[in-house]
């Protein structure tokens, strides 16, 4: 019998945990409330992929990732179902939005700086991954190293022997050595990113790096100060890069998520000039990344064909239809993710983990100071969010983050002064506290 991925303290990777549907799907309810129908369109995308490792030969080869578009407003949960997808993957995730692209000819990112930047995100993970792994050979290494500087002379075994256990009983941190280390050199430049084009001032950088050798820094630092430096300097000399970058470029192409956001904003509203010439080239040119092409990255040649993509977007001025056929059929699941009443606000307060009651109460613990939320108090919260969000603009369950802020900020002001005490927030404090502003519409469009 496999184990339940939910019960283990650490989460694992797809191919080492399996997960079914099933297990995804309860795993997002423990931080977002409701979409059930995205959650189950994300589950099902992410355990096809693991049903297509367990294929062979041109069948394999032949499927391809179904592509999401979600619709709904803003704070509905879009992001948060792709983000907490990647964590519990442990996949390399990226978030980007359509507005920041342009079509090829105008000033702006490319569409292949996306893939670019996923991939730095997924060597990132990968060298902090490894970077752990050889750690204590490492910390080794800087103990003989931090040995050497204190012993210029070298020293007998027996008396670098009583200094190392000096050094690890840890009396000597106030020691000042004198140590040399690596300092990558910094190519000056001048000029925005415009000026070099997408993506060239800090490739260029880099480029520049490659040819100038590191130069060696000698400096007189305590032991305390030197050890971080001496560690990353001697986990890096560890690490073997190659293999990292040729594990980034799989696990981007095998297990990458890019989640385009804004997708309804480079659709060209009828009529209009300008600023709109080149959204509808935007489309066209994500075309080529959503549907398959090589991106040349730092790490390697990328194949996008195997990368999932989640397209977002809130559609109020637009329609899924008013996107081009072409990328319309590259996302052929469509989910639309329902609008946040007070009871989904109320269940966000209480029954997702880490929930902010929950950050609130942790936060303001440090300072000796307890809160006491009362349910009644936590469903005139929300009440008072949804009640926002119907008459100004609908954030969705970002409003809470609002509304809970104002209602508590007297007290993180006097948090110390009330160190010992016990607040109780029920209905008569949130009223106080915020009846005024959901009553004033000037100053709920100002305040909340």
């Amino acid at each position: 019998m496999n184990p339940d991925p939910l019960s283990s303290p650490e989460i694992p990777s797809l191919t080492e945990a399996a997960w079914t549907p099933g297990d995804i799907v309860r795993y997002l309810d423990r931080y977002i409330i409701g979409q059930e129908e995205a959650k189950k369109a994300v589950a099902v995308a992410i355990r096809n992929r693991f049903r297509r490792e367990r294929l062979s030969g041109a069948m394999k080869e032949e499927i391809m990732p179904r592509n999401i578009l979600m619709i709904g407003a803003t704070g509905s949960g879009k992001t948060e179902i792709a983000r907490r997808l990647s964590r519990m993957l442990n996949a390399p995730f990226l978030k980007v939005e359509a507005t920041k692209y342009t079509e090829v000819g105008y000033v702006g990112r490319n569409v292949e700086s996306m893939i670019r930047d996923l991939a730095d995100v997924a060597y990132s993970e990968g060298l902090e991954r490894e970077r752990t792994r050889v750690r204590p050979e490492a910390q080794q290494d800087v103990r003989e190293r931090l040995l050497d500087a204190l012993l210029p002379g070298g020293g007998g075994d027996t008396t670098r022997s009583r200094l190392g256990a000096r050094l690890d009983a840890g009396d000597l941190e106030d020691r000042e050595v004198e140590i040399t280390f690596r300092e990558s050199p910094v190519a000056p430049m001048s000029g925005g990113a415009s000026e070099w084009g997408d993506g060239s001032q800090e490739g260029f950088r880099e480029m520049l790096g490659n040819f100038l050798p590191p130069r060696q820094v000698r400096r007189r630092l305590s032991i305390r100060d030197a050890r971080p430096i001496l560690l990353a300097e001697a986990a890096d000399a560890r690490v073997d890069t190659g293999k990292i970058s040729r594990e980034t470029v799989t696990r981007v192409e095998e297990s990458g998520i890019l989640f385009i956001d804004e997708i309804d904003k480079v659709i060209p509203r009828s009529g209009s000039v300008g600023a709109d010439v080149s959204r509808e080239g935007v489309q066209r040119d994500l075309l080529p990344i959503v549907e398959g092409s090589s991106v040349r990255t730092r790490h390697g040649i990328v194949r996008t064909d195997r990368i999932l993509f989640i397209a977002a977007g809130a559609f109020h001025h637009a329609k899924p239809s008013d996107l081009i056929p072409e990328f319309q059929g590259r996302f052929p699941v469509r989910v639309t993710l329902s609008p946040l009443g007070a009871p989904e606000l109320f269940r966000i307060l209480t029954e997702t983990e880490f929930s902010l009651v929950s950050q609130y109460k942790a936060l303001l613990e440090t300072e000796g100071v307890l809160l006491d939320f009362r349910e009644e108090g936590l469903k005139e919260i929300a009440d008072v969010a949804w009640q926002v969000n119907e008459g100004t603009q609908n954030i969705g369950a970002r409003r809470l983050f609002t509304v809970m802020e104002h209602l508590l900020e007297e007290i993180s002001f006097r948090a110390q002064e009330m160190s010992g005490q016990t607040v109780v927030i029920d209905r008569p404090f949130v009223r106080k506290r915020l009846g005024k502003l959901v009553t004033d519409p000037d100053l709920t469009r100002y305040i909340l």
